[in-house]
């Protein structure tokens, strides 16, 4: 790919979206247009850096704004979409789905319906190069057994109103392909985490907890497996995608890091144990911690939980090259350290008071180690 090119980027001020956004303007090949319309899963702070840079643009918008997105073609002349706007959190969606279809479903459908006709619009050529990536999960394919892996290939079987949501999307994608021509690609990951990860999900959430002395919540008897990737090895995995996969590609993309979540939560202790020893906080030596396992609760598991995820990588590791680099111990405990080291992003994503606790009881250890 010659030159620098633009790129419309949708949910980039969420937790795959800003590391994601961030590797595009670190590449220096991109011009980046951000369309995000914060809601409590993006953080604006989380981009505040990149303000002013050339390589980068913010507009705050819905993807469901058919009016807002065809203008956003018209004036960037952009030659492809990354399209990861998604409400993702399974919890919500069990309480209540609408969001999850106004943004997944029809969200996605006002993007391919303005990226199609503004590919119609091009030249030969252009048309020949435009892409439009969709972000999707390994959650459309249902629950495994104990053995076995997702691929290409596997049937669609949503078991959560998240889930569904996501399968419709993708089977949007995949229509827009095969009726209009319009060159999309999808790929489908398996659980990310890393840094800029919105605090209820598991693992930012766990960590949270465990240094406010709460109770570590675990679904069920906490033996559900996942395959865990941290964020920047899928980032990488999706721009590799975009340049040289072919229109009507799908890619599952996994860490080959199952972990039954039982584990991620002790993990998750033993690291904090070292990193920030409960015997050393005021705070939580009062409540007589010794360990954070010791707030590990068990907890009604919530409904549809699929017991398994696996992804099989196969295809693009041998078709595009890509490898998972950050092995899941490395990456879980850079993970915590980066929580613990940004609390004024915490307090933003969270409303919470997670900067005061860190002044209170963390800010000595990092004045030691100057």
């Amino acid at each position: 790919m010659a030159g620098k090119q633009t790129v419309i980027v949708t949910g980039g001020s969420g937790f795959i979206g800003t590391n994601f956004v961030r590797l595009l303007v670190k590449s220096g090949g991109y011009r980046v247009v951000n369309l995000d319309a914060l809601t409590y899963a993006a953080n604006a702070l989380s981009l505040v850096d990149l303000e002013g840079h050339p390589d980068y643009v913010f507009v705050k918008g819905s993807i469901t704004d058919r009016e807002l997105v065809s203008s956003l073609f018209a004036k960037y002349q952009p030659v492809g979409v990354f399209h990861l706007a998604a409400e993702s959190h399974v919890d919500r969606s069990i309480v209540n789905a609408e969001d999850f279809v106004q943004t997944n479903v029809v969200g996605t459908y006002t993007m391919l319906e303005s990226a199609r006709a503004y590919w119609k619009g091009l030249s030969d050529e252009k048309k020949h190069s435009f892409r439009f990536l969709h972000v999707s999960t390994d959650e459309v394919f249902g629950s495994l057994g104990e053995t076995g892996y997702f691929n290409e290939e596997t049937p669609y079987a949503p078991n959560s109103p998240y889930s569904a949501s996501k399968a419709s999307s993708d089977h949007f994608v995949r229509a827009f392909h095969h009726t209009y021509g319009l060159p999309t690609i999808i790929t489908n990951c398996s659980n990310n985490y890393g840094p800029y990860q919105f605090p209820e999900k598991m693992i930012p959430l766990m960590i949270m907890n465990a240094l406010s002395g709460k109770p570590l919540p675990v679904y069920g008897d906490g033996m559900n497996v996942r395959d865990w990737l941290y964020v920047e090895d899928h980032c990488k995995a999706v721009k590799l995608a975009f340049e040289k996969g072919q229109p009507g590609d799908v890619y599952t993309i996994g860490g080959n890091n199952e972990q039954k979540n039982i584990d991620v939560v002790n993990q998750i202790c033993v690291i904090l144990d070292d990193i920030a020893p409960p015997v050393e906080i005021p705070q939580l030596r009062e409540q007589g911690l010794k360990s954070y396992r010791e707030l590990i609760r068990f907890v009604t598991d919530r409904p549809g939980h699929d017991r398994r995820y696996a992804i099989d990588s196969t295809r693009i590791r041998r078709e595009l090259g890509w490898r998972a680099e950050v092995g899941f111990e490395a990456g879980l405990r850079r993970t915590i350290e980066w929580y613990l080291s940004n609390p004024d992003w915490v307090d933003r994503a969270s409303g919470g008071s997670f900067g005061e606790w860190i002044q209170k009881n963390y800010a000595w250890r990092a004045e030691e180690s100057k």
